[in-house]
């Protein structure tokens, strides 16, 4: 069997099982083009080491090839597809993990100031403020804010109808009363721009089409940029649009500690909200920071002294 002919059966079985599957299909794919048009077994482990080093550094991205590669392998070896496998039997340490960065308030209030100056850019300044907010206030992915339409957002009931996200899921988010205001403003703007209908884009660009997530990176790129908000750690990268996520998760947590809530209890909502399948998922978005680190610690000596006796 050729190795595109493979691949698409791969990727067909795993989304008949209603796995998305989108990146490992886009990486299955790439190997399929780097290999060429040839059988399953006459690729070898040079071709194969070739497409997994990249012409770059190593990074994590290595492992994410090369996890797409052993499944793909596995069910062709299983199905008779191939004889063998030419993976190597050694994989390189995995580097540290990306560290997101947390946004301070004063640094949440610098980007927005920013966002509000932006003139003769393709996302005006009404639109940049609102993605910001939307992002940080709320949570979700910029996939799922870029999405939105008209008809997505309840503005009488505070609600946000997310659908068919990254898990095949739909889910309602409310919003809370500040929220929801800068939302009810934005949409008066917005009436005021073609296209206008229930199933148009919530955020447009100045020339009335969906914002799409590249601009909204280059435009937050710029707007960072402006506001002086930088990474002063060492890290690879600067701070994302995407770590607004992460800040929501790192400060909803931080809240919960501070007004002596049940965390553990609590987190599956957490979990629920952002759109997890499992818990496991909102982990990722936990960082230690030194104000978690010590309102935890706060916590379990209370509950160590025979206080509090919630982790």
């Amino acid at each position: 069997m050729k190795v595109d002919q493979a691949v698409a059966a791969y990727v067909g079985f795993k989304q008949s099982l209603g796995i998305r599957f989108s990146t490992e299909a886009r990486t299955l794919k790439s190997f399929s083009k780097s290999v060429g048009r040839v059988d399953l077994d006459r690729v070898g482990p040079m071709q194969v080491r070739v497409f997994l080093e990249g012409n770059g550094p190593l990074t994590r991205f290595w492992h994410r090839k090369f996890d797409a590669l052993r499944g793909f392998y596995r069910f062709c070896v299983a199905r008779g597809y191939c004889r063998r496998d030419p993976l190597p039997t050694v994989a390189p340490k995995c580097p540290q993990s990306f560290t997101p960065y947390i946004y301070s308030e004063d640094e949440i209030g610098r980007l927005l100031e920013a966002a509000a100056g932006r003139a003769n850019c393709n996302i005006d300044a009404s639109t940049s403020r609102t993605l910001l907010l939307l992002l940080y206030a709320s949570g979700l992915r910029i996939s799922e804010a870029m999405n939105l339409d008209m008809v997505d957002v309840d503005l009488e009931e505070g609600l946000l109808h997310i659908r068919e996200t990254k898990f095949y899921k739909t889910r309602l988010v409310p919003t809370g009363k500040d929220l929801s205001r800068v939302l009810r403003g934005y949409a008066l703007l917005r009436c005021q721009w073609p296209p206008i209908g229930p199933n148009t884009p919530f955020l447009l660009t100045r020339r009335g089409k969906r914002v799409s997530r590249a601009g909204a990176e280059e435009a937050f790129k710029q707007i960072r940029e402006q506001a002086g908000v930088r990474r002063v750690d060492g890290a690879r990268y600067q701070p994302r649009l995407h770590d607004l996520r992460h800040t929501f998760a790192q400060t909803r947590l931080v809240r919960w500690y501070r007004e002596g809530a049940d965390v553990q209890r609590l987190l599956p909502q957490l979990a629920t909200y952002l759109g997890h399948v499992h818990i496991t998922g909102t982990q990722r978005y936990l960082s230690m920071t030194p104000d978690l680190l010590k309102l935890a610690s706060l916590r379990f000596e209370q509950f160590a002294l025979g206080g509090a006796d919630r982790a």
